[in-house]
């Protein structure tokens, strides 16, 4: 069934698919208050909207925000790549990518739950292969759904294990790019406890291992959704090595880009949890 209301959505112009995703975005967080809850107290304590009016009125525009960020992905996956690459209007940047490539150097993409996520890998992955991490939902169906829909152009998929991590060394050794979530929680033992907008979040060291060990080119994606349908502006900044060299300096990073844009990153995404407080019982 969901693959049918994908394919659907693909046909659809963004304009339409982004005013389901607003009207999905109120009743999924309507009908599970706990995601609303952690989305509330995430933008809150950022300190971004210090304003209580404000913060308000940025919460309600976020809940709209996640749900386009959903529904605006079923479609991605399921449209063909022309199709996805059309609402492509703008690339900001691209020289970062030609001058690595021209070097043969390998690309680290960092693209945090920031605006569409999900259309930055199939931009790239019209010209250059790139192989991206991603962490396998519980759901077979979606898994199926998402890996198809992610395998568009030469993007090819490595999951959050040790063998994942082996194919994004061998990409960044053979000169290709990597694309990887910088804010996605890490596995059990491969993070550290650092502040994100003054909290501590449970952040990846793998960045910081792989941009030392390969010498590899850093460039944040960032695909802004512009409004009324109009399509996404790919953003492309790139970092130094120095800038990620620990997952303290990742989430700085990570931060720097959130600020661009705080209205359309995800905020129900709960970065925190797991965290004790020093005086908790372990």
């Amino acid at each position: 069934m969901i693959n049918v209301i994908a394919k659907l959505l693909s046909y659809l112009p963004l304009s339409i698919i982004h005013h389901f995703g607003a009207f999905f975005g109120w009743i999924f967080h309507l009908l599970i208050p706990k995601t609303k809850a952690i989305l509330v107290e995430n933008l809150q304590q950022s300190q971004l909207f210090p304003d209580e009016g404000a913060c308000d009125q940025a919460i309600k525009k976020n809940i709209a925000e996640s749900g386009k960020t959903i529904i605006e992905s079923l479609a991605i996956w399921a449209a063909d790549d022309k199709r996805a690459l059309s609402w492509v209007k703008q690339v900001n940047g691209w020289n970062h990518v030609e001058s690595a490539v021209a070097q043969g150097k390998g690309i680290i993409f960092l693209t945090p739950h920031l605006g569409s996520f999900e259309i930055t890998s199939v931009y790239y992955a019209a010209k250059y292969p790139i192989t991206v991490l991603y962490r396998p939902p519980r759901k077979k169906w979606l898994e199926i759904l998402m890996n198809k829909g992610r395998s568009k152009g030469q993007v090819h998929l490595a999951p959050t294990n040790r063998a994942g991590v082996k194919m994004l060394l061998q990409a960044l050794n053979r000169g290709e790019a990597i694309g990887i979530l910088p804010d996605q929680i890490a596995s059990k033992g491969e993070g550290e406890w650092v502040p994100f907008f003054g909290r501590p979040a449970y952040t990846m060291a793998l960045v910081s291992r792989l941009a030392e060990k390969t010498g590899a080119a850093i460039v944040m994606a960032f695909g802004e959704r512009l409004p009324k349908g109009r399509g996404f502006v790919i953003h492309l900044t790139k970092l130094d090595t120095a800038d990620v060299a620990t997952p303290a300096l990742l989430n700085q990073a990570v931060e720097a880009q959130v600020r661009a844009a705080p209205i359309q990153y995800l905020w129900n995404y709960n970065r925190h949890k797991g965290y004790l407080q020093p005086d908790q019982p372990i």
